[in-house]
């Protein structure tokens, strides 16, 4: 089993950064993909941006893109994964869950538990 855990989130204004971590723990594997994701409040929940083992690199390209605003990034040593969030907008509310995929495209089999990032405008 793997557990995930985010933290960093909170009330930041309009502008602002944050930096999510999510620590994982438990079984490894050596191809696996880690992920964020957020969820609106009445949205369904969508992708933001994913790291794969070898170090690929992937953000959405959604309407209010990410690209340019956040940077995933990972420390090995410490099993975890981040995202810097910069230049906040009051759309980037929502909660945030990390995911992991173990072997690098058989899908996001385990989640964490989400962290709130509400951004004030």
């Amino acid at each position: 089993q793997v557990q995930l855990v985010e933290s960093g989130g909170g009330l930041v204004q309009a502008g602002g950064s944050l930096t999510l971590s999510c620590a994982a723990s438990g079984r490894v594997f050596s191809r696996y993909t880690m992920a964020w994701f957020r969820q609106a409040p009445g949205k369904e929940r969508e992708f933001v941006a994913a790291l794969t083992w070898s170090g690929g690199i992937y953000y959405a390209d959604s309407v209010n893109s990410v690209k340019g605003r956040f940077t995933i990034s990972r420390d090995n040593a410490k099993n975890t994964v981040y995202l810097q969030m910069n230049s906040l907008k009051p759309e980037d509310t929502a909660v945030y869950y990390c995911a992991l995929d173990p072997l690098g495209g058989s899908g996001y089999e385990f989640w964490g538990q989400g962290t709130q990032v509400t951004v004030s405008s």
